[in-house]
C-alpha cells in the first residue's frame, strides 16, 4: 500500500498541531511497528486528565494511516459518557468513528454472512466519496456481554491492520488463577489478538485489588527476597510537564488536622486521643478518618472543610464567576447531610450517584453552570470532564491511591475561555481534606509516575499483612477537635516560570 502522506509527524487534517507528548507518542507508535519487539504488541500511557490523551491516540492512528500503516482502529471505553467524547475528538479529526450498537443482541443470532456485513457497513469508511479513516467504538461492557458475536464479526470484516485502544486500560484487570472472571479483561484479550498494536491509556496506571491490567507488558525483577511483576508506561507525562506548558492548572492542598478521642466499648471509661496526620496505626487511623468526614457542629473537622471550601470559592469567582466545587462523600445518607448543610448556606448543589437516573442529566446540568456545587459518590471520576471545577473536598473513607487521583484531577482542566484569560503557570484549584496519613501521602506523590508492582499472593496458612488481632476489645472514636491546617503545593514549577501569585504581584 502506498503512503498517503510523507513520513514524519504532520499537523492533521484539521490542522491540529500534536502536543510534543503527542509527537513522542506517534514516534513509539512508528517505532513499535517498524521495529517489533518482544512483548512490543502492547504499549501503555500514563497520562492525567487534561494531558490530551484521546486527542493523541487519534492523532497517532490517523499519522500511521496517512503513512500506509494502518488501515482501522477499534475503541474501547468503560462508559457511554466517554464514549460520546471519543466520538467528538474523532470528528474534530474527520475521523468516521462509528459507535457498535449492542441493544437487541439477545435474540436470535444473524448468520455470518449477516454479521460481517453489519461491521463492514459499520466501517464503510466512505464520507462523500472520499476514502477517510474509520474506527469503530465498543464499550467494556458492551464487549464482554457479546464477545462471541464480536469474535465472529471482526474475523469476517475485513479489518485490515488495525490499532487497537483501551481507555482507562487499569479497568481490564487480568486474574491469572481465573482468566474469565475478570470478563472485561477476558473479552478484550480474546477480541484484540489480531490488533497490530494494543494501546492502554489510563490517568491512574494501577489497581488496588493487585491485578495486572491489559495493553501492559510485564517485566519479572526480584525485590529482596521475592520476585515481583512490575508494569511502567512505555510513555508517561508528568503533571509539571502539563503544568509548565499552561495544559493543566496546578493543585494546593489544605489538610485539616486535628485529634480524635477514643473510648472502648460498651461503655468508654478512659479516652485515648489519637493525633490524626500522626496517627501510624491503621486500625486508628480508618476510625480516625470515619469520624472527621462526619458532618457535626461548628467544631466538626467536615463542617470546618466545607466551609473553608465555600470561603474558597467566594474568592475564586471573584475572578472566575463560573467556578464551582466537588465533594466526594462517603454514601448516600451522608452526601444528602452534605447538600442539606451547603444548602443552608443558600449554595446551589445537585447531589449524583449511580442509583439516581436524572444523575446523568444533573451532571450536564453542573457543567453548564446551572450548580455551585456537585455533591457525589461514585460518578465523577475518569471520563467527567468540568473544567469550571476549581475546588474539591474530600470526604469519603475510600483512600485508595487511584480513588484519590481520580477525584482530586477533576480540578485541573482548563477550558480555551480561560486559557486565554490566565498566564502561564494558571492559577490553581484547590484540595480540602481531613489530615489523614494516606491522604497526605498521595498528595504529595500525585505528579510522580511510579511503576505498579504486583506482589506474589499469599499461600495458603500464611498470614496477611497487617499481624494478628490483638485480643483487645475495638476502640470507638467518640470526639474530635480540629487542630492546625496543613497546606501544601504539588508539584514544585522549575525555578524560570513565576507563580502567578507572585507574576500579579510585580
Amino acid at each position: 500500500m502506498e503512503p498517503n502522506a510523507a513520513a514524519g509527524i504532520e499537523p492533521s487534517a484539521r490542522g491540529i498541531q500534536p502536543r510534543q507528548w503527542q509527537a513522542r507518542l506517534i514516534e513509539l507508535l512508528r517505532t513499535r511497528l517498524l521495529n517489533p519487539i518482544p512483548g512490543g504488541h502492547d504499549l501503555l500511557v500514563h497520562a492525567g486528565p487534561g494531558a490530551g490523551k484521546t486527542l493523541g491516540a487519534l492523532l497517532g492512528f490517523q499519522q500511521l494511516w496517512a503513512e500506509g500503516r494502518l488501515d482501522r482502529f477499534l475503541v474501547f471505553c468503560h462508559r457511554s459518557s466517554i464514549a460520546a467524547q471519543w466520538m467528538q475528538a474523532a470528528g474534530h479529526l474527520g475521523l468516521d468513528l462509528r459507535q457498535w450498537d449492542d441493544e437487541g443482541v439477545t435474540g436470535a443470532i444473524p448468520s455470518n454472512e449477516a454479521l460481517a456485513g453489519e461491521l463492514t457497513e459499520v466501517l464503510a469508511g466512505a464520507l462523500t466519496g472520499n476514502k477517510t479513516p474509520a474506527g469503530l467504538l465498543l464499550t467494556y461492557q458492551g464487549a464482554a456481554r457479546n464477545r462471541q458475536r464480536l469474535e465472529r464479526q471482526l474475523a469476517t470484516a475485513g479489518f485490515g491492520r488495525w490499532l487497537a485502544i483501551a481507555d482507562e486500560v487499569h479497568h481490564l484487570g487480568l486474574d491469572p488463577d481465573e482468566p474469565e472472571a475478570a470478563a472485561w479483561g477476558h473479552a478484550f484479550n480474546l477480541l484484540s489478538q489480531a490488533a497490530q498494536l494494543r494501546l492502554g491509556l489510563t490517568g491512574t496506571p494501577f489497581r488496588a485489588d493487585n491485578l495486572a491490567f491489559c495493553a501492559a507488558r510485564r517485566l519479572r525483577l526480584r525485590q529482596g527476597e521475592e520476585i515481583v511483576e512490575q508494569i511502567a508506561a512505555d510513555l508517561s507525562v508528568e503533571p509539571r510537564e502539563l503544568i509548565a506548558a499552561g495544559d493543566v492548572r496546578p493543585l494546593e492542598f489544605c489538610f485539616q488536622d486535628g485529634w480524635v478521642d477514643h473510648g472502648r466499648y460498651p461503655q468508654a471509661t478512659a479516652l485515648e486521643t489519637s493525633p490524626i496526620s500522626a496517627e501510624s496505626r491503621e486500625s486508628w487511623r480508618a476510625r480516625n478518618l470515619r469520624r472527621a468526614i462526619e458532618p457535626g457542629d461548628e467544631s466538626s473537622i467536615a463542617l470546618r472543610l466545607l466551609l473553608q471550601g465555600r470561603s474558597r470559592l467566594e474568592q475564586l469567582r471573584q475572578g472566575h464567576p463560573e467556578a464551582a466545587g466537588l465533594v466526594i462523600a462517603r454514601d448516600i445518607a451522608h452526601a444528602r447531610r452534605i447538600t442539606g448543610l451547603l444548602e443552608e448556606q443558600g449554595d446551589r448543589v445537585h447531589l449524583v450517584h449511580s442509583q439516581d437516573p436524572e444523575a446523568a442529566r444533573r451532571m450536564a446540568a453542573f457543567r453548564g453552570g446551572e450548580a455551585d456545587w456537585l455533591v457525589s459518590i461514585d460518578m465523577c471520576a475518569e471520563g467527567f470532564d468540568a473544567p469550571r471545577l476549581r475546588l474539591v473536598t474530600y470526604l469519603t473513607t475510600v483512600v485508595t491511591r487511584s480513588r484519590f487521583l481520580q477525584a482530586i484531577t477533576r480540578a485541573v482542566r482548563v477550558d480555551g475561555g480561560r486559557a486565554a484569560l490566565e498566564a502561564i503557570p494558571r492559577l490553581p484549584s484547590y484540595v480540602y481534606a481531613p489530615a489523614d496519613p494516606l491522604l497526605i501521602g498521595f498528595a504529595r506523590s500525585w505528579s510522580l509516575s511510579e511503576p505498579y508492582l504486583i506482589r506474589p499472593r499469599s499461600l495458603p496458612g500464611e498470614p496477611l499483612a497487617g499481624g494478628a488481632p490483638s485480643g483487645t476489645l475495638p476502640l470507638q472514636a467518640i470526639d474530635e477537635r480540629p487542630g492546625e491546617l496543613i497546606r501544601f503545593r504539588g508539584p514544585e514549577l522549575p525555578s524560570f516560570l513565576p507563580s502567578a501569585s507572585n507574576s500579579r504581584n510585580r
